[in-house]
């Protein structure tokens, strides 16, 4: 049978069903606010805005006597922002190609690239992560290290249900090479035959060579809290998740003395329970939220951190207020790098891709959906040259909803 000409829908499709594929970390996140985007039937631009609400909490009551509890929930937006494209140009003779010959030669090689694009921006979120297991620094190279991950999510009271991990490729064979001694007939022969990891510990794990690289900031000095009880209340930072904590004994840095996504503790102050409020024994992280500088040679600094110090109710965090003085911790050396690995649940973050606006004045639009993932494809003819263009762009949005359901993961000394 001979090859028939190769429509704008017939390839918008096929590079649709390989993108979808080829994407990892696309396909652990939480995917359903694509419906808060479908009334608009001829589609979306960037800039394009829901709201989400955030998750409250509850106290127990004791007693007969009722206690009534307002249902205060924060709400934070998740904003279309990302329109990234791959543009392919045919010739007449390669439109009419068998649609699986042209794939293998042109759309996957290009499909790889996008969605590598759209893992990027979502693991990218692991700045939002407050929580960070293991030694900066360390191979994750055995169970006893991988585990530090769902261990933490344990006593975070995360669902046991769902959860992921993505790890560098040097985590990935590290840990893969600590299972092929097991006398565990399958998940050693995967390991040592096939390179899989499969599903460890409940957790679904994954490698991907884009686990981003974090470079904590200058981060010396002597940092200590400047003024004790810098807590705050559920309402007053509900709808931000932050605070803003007042610090001194930096050392001044006319490069900044963190970055977004550094991690530290404080004396005093351990986690809780986030269920029952319970002190777990061990220091609460904090990550901050923008860069940071002393801005003087005394080394004050005011960062913006999550989560909020909330230290009583319903949405309690911490188990005591930072005491004036109180020791500051950054976790990692002062501008080196780490791979932020994760592990977390499906809630934690989200990926949103919409249908893209049929531009006024172009012909032939085809606008594609699969499992949830939306992109247009656009042609124009070249005459002088028998050669056609296409463009294929795809709209999204990334959010990290709830980053009590993750934990950055490194291994152990």
């Amino acid at each position: 049978m001979a090859n028939r000409q190769l429509t704008n829908a017939l390839i918008a499709k096929e590079c649709l069903a390989v993108l979808d594929n080829e994407m990892v970390m696309a396909k652990q996140v939480f995917r359903g606010y694509e419906n808060e985007f479908s009334d608009n039937k001829n589609g979306y631009t960037p800039g394009d805005t829901i709201s989400i609400k955030r998750p409250t909490d509850f106290t127990v009551r004791d007693g007969a006597t009722a206690s009534v509890q307002d249902a205060s929930e924060g709400k934070f937006s998740l904003t279309i922002d990302k329109q990234k494209g791959i543009d392919f140009s045919f010739t007449s003779k390669e439109l009419s190609l068998n649609i699986r010959e042209l794939s293998d030669r042109v759309i996957k090689p290009a499909m790889v690239q996008l969605a590598n694009q759209v893992d990027t921006d979502l693991m990218a979120l692991y700045a939002d992560v407050p929580s960070w297991v293991g030694t900066p620094g360390q191979t994750i190279n055995s169970y006893t290290d991988f585990a530090k991950g769902p261990e933490r999510m344990d006593e975070y009271a995360n669902p046991g249900a769902g959860r992921s991990a993505t790890l560098s490729p040097a985590d990935h064979w590290g840990l893969l090479g600590s299972q092929t001694g097991l006398f565990i007939q399958d998940a050693a022969k995967n390991a040592y035959r096939k390179g899989s990891l499969g599903e460890i510990g409940g957790v679904d794990t994954f490698m991907s060579q884009n686990v981003p690289t974090h470079t904590v900031g200058v981060a010396t000095g002597t940092p200590l809290v400047n003024g004790a009880s810098q807590n705050v209340t559920w309402d007053t930072s509900k709808d931000t998740g932050t605070q803003s904590l007042i610090t001194d004994g930096w050392t001044n840095s006319t490069t900044g003395i963190l970055k977004a996504g550094d991690v530290f503790t404080i004396a005093g102050v351990n986690a809780v329970n986030p269920v029952t409020k319970a002190d777990l024994g061990f220091l609460r992280q904090f990550v901050v939220k923008a860069d940071a500088d002393s801005g003087a040679t005394t080394g004050p600094a005011t960062l913006t951190i999550a989560p909020a110090i909330i230290t009583s109710g319903a949405q309690q965090t911490c188990s005591a207020a930072p005491a004036d003085n109180a020791a500051i911790t950054v976790l990692g050396t002062g501008g080196t790098g780490y791979r932020q690995n994760m592990v977390f649940n499906e809630g934690a973050f989200a990926l949103v891709t919409v249908p893209m606006i049929s531009p006024p004045g172009a012909v032939d639009v085809s606008r594609e959906s699969y499992k949830g993932t939306n992109v247009r494809m656009i042609p124009y003819y070249t005459g002088s040259s028998d050669v056609s263009a296409f463009r294929l762009d795809l709209l999204y949005g990334v959010k990290a909803l709830d980053v009590r359901l993750c934990t950055r993961l490194s291994g152990t000394a």
